[in-house]
């Protein structure tokens, strides 16, 4: 069920409305939100309810046994389990068929040609998003930063409350369960900037994201050797603002769905493409998994405490199996190891220059150069196989002839993404404080024009949100 469809709007309608009814009575309103979450789930394979039951179930049980553990041992053991399980549940759906396929490539090498039986397993929508949350679930009790969870409804609801389910944000514990035993009041919902981020959302999503998609992107990486470089480098550029609008529109939504519950999500992304740096794109892209990555990966290796050798090395291997996490395919892998040595060349290269008293480089060339070395790494990211993504880069040297695909209206959604990025970063505040001046129901009728409108504009098919495969 996506987000701008006619079910999903029929769907919302009716938890909004069940859910409201039930708000005198928090327990029976978690129940509600608990079975339209497993019903959302469900839309696209009901077996996928019964995977996400039992990772939930697991878990519920393994954070009362780790809660209630004393020695440290056996606390360590309680934990290293849980990581297992959740690995393993992701491995198993996510990685198997890659790395059977990379075993028989690896055999193949030596003359054992023998083909293995590769296991065709469908891939749960949104795995990646509920596994990282179990473990950091599990993590966070052991770092007594959190109790377990009691309430069995309250571990199933943390689990599965459908606005950030299958796509993120990655929403810890800490921060939904004390809002799902005492969600905001009526008044104190953010109504209007919920409206904000819904229309925004979808404006993003049908019209940017959808039609850079069709009319530029998927083209171009579907057969890159029949195009010139000059339409291959805009189609890179198409595919940067492409993912931007769309996870970044699936977060809005979610977090604007969110807000209408009376629950607050935390941010997802800020204009990541005005980074001077990569590391400080990470602070700015898909922000719950670059804090998830950071707080249960990097800072467990060593992080930055135990010298410059061992910091380069947690760095690159936080970064290759961020782009594992991604996909089971070697240009996701190559994706991780471009962000992880650029990382470290960057890292290296502020130390050099500090050591030799040099000032920085100007600002906007920051940008500039970050940007493409971003871009370059999507091109493996958006590429079929890391064989297409190489075919991709050889086909730069068919120089200027060829076809152009690139149009005035590509170029024009291009330029609203760029745009975008370099906006006040408190201009949705600002709206939100002119919009709110406006009677509630006046908001809703906007934002159903705007809905309205936005599904005319739109090229007629929708495509699934990319981090659905994910």
């Amino acid at each position: 069920m996506l987000f701008p469809t006619v079910d999903f709007a029929i769907f919302f309608l009716i938890v909004f409305l069940a859910s409201w009814a039930c708000r005198s009575r928090p327990q029976f309103n978690k129940v509600v939100l608990l079975i339209a979450s497993y019903v959302f789930y469900g839309w696209w394979d009901w077996r996928f309810m019964l995977l996400l039951f039992e990772c939930s179930l697991v878990n519920y049980v393994l954070g009362l046994w780790l809660e209630a553990t004393a020695a440290e041992r056996s606390r360590r053991r309680v934990v290293a389990l849980a990581v297992i399980f959740n690995l393993g549940v992701l491995g198993f759906f996510k990685y198997c068929g890659f790395f059977m396929s990379s075993m028989q490539d690896f055999l193949h090498l030596f003359g054992w040609g023998r083909d293995l039986k590769i296991m065709e397993v469908v891939l749960p929508v949104g795995i990646s998003f509920y596994t990282f949350q179990g473990i950091s679930y599990i993590v966070d009790i052991y770092r007594r930063e959190i109790k377990a969870v009691v309430s069995p409804v309250d571990m199933l609801l943390f689990k599965s409350f459908f606005p950030q389910l299958v796509a993120g944000p990655i929403v810890r514990a800490s921060e939904i369960l004390p809002q799902l035993a005492n969600p905001a009041a009526g008044s104190e919902i953010r109504a209007t900037r919920a409206f904000l981020l819904i229309g925004l959302g979808l404006f993003k999503k049908v019209v940017i994201a959808n039609y850079l998609s069709v009319e530029l992107v998927n083209p171009v990486f579907e057969s890159p050797s029949t195009y010139a470089a000059f339409d291959l480098l805009f189609a890179v550029y198409g595919y940067a603002v492409q993912i931007y609008c769309d996870f970044s529109a699936y977060s809005d939504i979610a977090i604007g769905i969110a807000l209408l519950f009376g629950i607050e999500f935390p941010k997802n992304f800020e204009q990541p493409y005005r980074a001077d740096s990569l590391r400080d794109f990470w602070h700015r892209w898909h922000m719950t998994l670059s804090r998830f990555l950071r707080d249960y990966l990097y800072i467990p290796l060593g992080g930055s405490r135990a010298g410059a050798r061992k910091t380069y090395r947690n760095l690159f291997l936080t970064m290759v199996l961020g782009g594992l996490w991604h996909g089971a395919a070697w240009n996701f892998v190559t994706w991780g190891v471009l962000h992880g040595v650029g990382q470290c060349v960057e890292r290296w290269g502020g130390t050099f220059r500090k050591a030799r008293a040099w000032p920085p480089l100007p600002h906007l060339l920051r940008i500039f150069l970050v940007f493409h070395c971003v871009c370059l790494a999507w091109i493996f990211f958006n590429a079929d196989s890391f064989a297409v993504a190489m075919e991709y880069l050889r086909a730069f040297g068919n120089g200027t002839h060829g076809a152009h695909i690139l149009t005035t209206f590509t170029l024009s959604l291009l330029t609203a993404g760029f745009v975008g990025q370099f906006l006040p970063g408190d201009l949705l505040d600002r709206l939100e404080e002119g919009a709110a001046r406006m009677p509630l129901m006046a908001q809703a009728s906007v934002l159903a024009l705007v809905v309205v409108t936005i599904a005319a504009c739109g090229p007629g098919t929708l495509a699934p949100f990319i981090y659905f495969r994910f």
